[in-house]
C-alpha cells in the first residue's frame, strides 16, 4: 500500500513551556527532533489566545525544519495575514473557541460555505495547500470540495473517545463512517488526512484506510515522550502505521 505520511504536532511542547513562562522546552527543538526521528511534516496550531504556540515560534520552526509545516489556524483575518506572511506549505482551517481545552469537533464548512470560499482563496493563490478539519460527514466533505479546498482532515476524536470509554459498538460505527467518508472524499479528488486523539492503541485501523494519505498526531506523542523520549515515541508510531499499511 502507498506510503502514509506522519505529521507531528508539537503544540504541547509549547504548552509545557508556557506553564512556567520559561524559554524551555522549545517547540522548535522538538520540531527538529521530530524530523530527525522520521516525521514527514510538522503541525503547529497558532490559537487566537496563544495558549501554546506563539508568533515567534512559527518563524523559528519554519527556519529550523526542512519538512513541510502544516499551519493550523482559525478562519480569522488575523490568522490569514500571519499565514500569508509565512507562506507555510499547508494551512489547515480548524474551529476554535476560547473556552475549549482542545479542538472539540470538525469545522462546519457547509454552514459557512460562502465566507470560507472567499477566506481561503488568497491562501490557495499563494500556493498553500488548503485543508478543512471536519467530521466524517458527507455534507461537510462536499462543501469542502465546493469551496476549493484540496485536502480534508477527518476528525478521529470521537472514534478514539469511544475506544477508551469501552463503547466498542459506537467505536466501530464511527470507524466505518470514517472509512466510508475517506472513500467519498477521495472520489471527489480530495486528498484525505486524519487526526485527533490517535494513540498506539487506536492508530492501526485508521492507518489501514487506503485513502488516508497522512496522519497528524501530537498530544499522545508529547505525552508518551515523558516516559520514552520523543524520538522513540515517534519511531514506534511510525512502525505501527507502516505495519497497518502492510497488512
Amino acid at each position: 500500500m502507498e506510503y502514509q505520511r506522519l505529521g507531528v504536532n508539537i503544540d504541547h511542547v509549547a504548552t509545557v513551556r508556557n506553564a512556567r513562562g520559561s524559554a524551555y522546552p522549545d517547540p522548535a527543538q522538538a520540531a527538529i527532533m521530530a524530523e530527525a526521528a522520521g516525521a514527514d511534516g510538522i503541525t503547529a496550531h497558532l490559537r487566537e489566545d496563544r495558549r501554546h504556540i506563539r508568533d515567534d515560534d512559527i518563524e523559528r520552526i519554519t527556519s529550523a525544519i526542512s519538512v513541510p509545516l502544516n499551519f493550523e489556524m482559525a478562519a480569522t483575518s488575523e490568522m490569514q495575514a500571519i499565514a500569508m506572511r509565512h507562506k507555510p506549505h499547508a494551512v489547515c482551517i480548524v474551529p476554535e473557541r476560547r473556552e475549549e481545552r482542545t479542538t472539540e469537533g470538525g469545522l462546519n464548512v457547509a454552514g459557512d460555505e460562502n465566507r470560507l470560499a472567499v477566506f481561503i482563496a488568497p491562501l490557495v493563490d499563494l500556493g498553500c495547500r488548503l485543508s478543512m478539519f471536519i467530521a466524517a460527514d458527507r455534507d461537510q466533505i462536499a462543501a469542502s470540495h465546493r469551496i476549493g479546498a484540496q485536502v480534508v482532515e477527518l476528525h478521529t476524536g470521537a472514534y478514539c473517545d469511544y475506544h477508551y470509554a469501552g463503547e466498542f459498538a459506537e467505536r466501530d460505527a464511527e470507524l466505518s463512517r470514517i472509512r466510508d467518508m475517506a472513500a467519498y472524499a477521495h472520489s471527489l479528488g480530495l486528498e484525505v488526512h486524519a487526526g485527533h486523539g490517535l494513540t498506539y492503541d487506536t492508530v492501526a485501523p485508521i492507518a489501514a484506510i487506503p485513502e488516508v494519505k497522512e496522519l497528524n498526531i501530537g498530544h499522545f506523542l508529547i505525552a508518551q515522550a515523558i516516559f520514552d523520549g520523543l524520538t522513540p515515541a515517534i519511531r514506534e508510531m511510525r512502525r505501527l502505521m507502516d505495519e497497518a499499511r502492510a497488512t
